[in-house]
């Protein structure tokens, strides 16, 4: 079988605090809502803007950190992998569902301030994934004699 890939990026604040819960078997879940946004120019050469939202979905003790660290506003970086499912309503209509299942998270900020941990009750930077950090372009006052090219 060929090999496929679903992955997802987002950076985007968080739209309202976590909504926690655990399955059966106690499996820790945090649900929350984040807002993406882009700007562009229409037609008539206006420009406009356009928020997406997503529902984002952590596991086990991805969902612990949230639950202790991510309230509304929060700035989040995350990956993870679409998933879709449906559900019947009250009045037995379908409905659908798309899910971000998120895998690794790193918290940007918050709106309290730019820093990570800013806000009350954080005690300090949060957690940051194990995956090293991609490289960066040199700034202006930096030299730029170990770049590998």
């Amino acid at each position: 079988m060929a090999r496929s890939l679903n992955k997802v990026m987002l950076i985007g604040n968080v739209g309202g605090d976590p909504e926690i819960g655990s399955t059966p078997s106690g499996t820790r879940r945090a649900k929350v809502s984040l807002a993406t946004n882009a700007r562009f120019k229409d037609r008539s050469g206006e420009w406009k803007d356009r928020t997406d939202w997503h529902r984002l979905t952590f596991w086990d003790r991805l969902a612990e950190v949230v639950e202790r660290y991510v309230s509304k506003g929060d700035r989040l970086y995350v990956e993870g992998r679409i998933e879709y499912s449906q559900t019947q309503d009250d009045r037995g209509g379908t409905r659908y569902w798309t899910d971000i299942v998120v895998r690794e998270m790193v918290m940007l900020g918050s709106r309290a301030g730019p820093e990570m941990g800013a806000g009350p009750g954080m005690p300090g930077p949060a957690p940051r994934p194990a995956s090293p950090s991609p490289p960066r372009a040199p700034g202006p006052s930096e030299p730029d004699d170990d770049l590998p090219f």
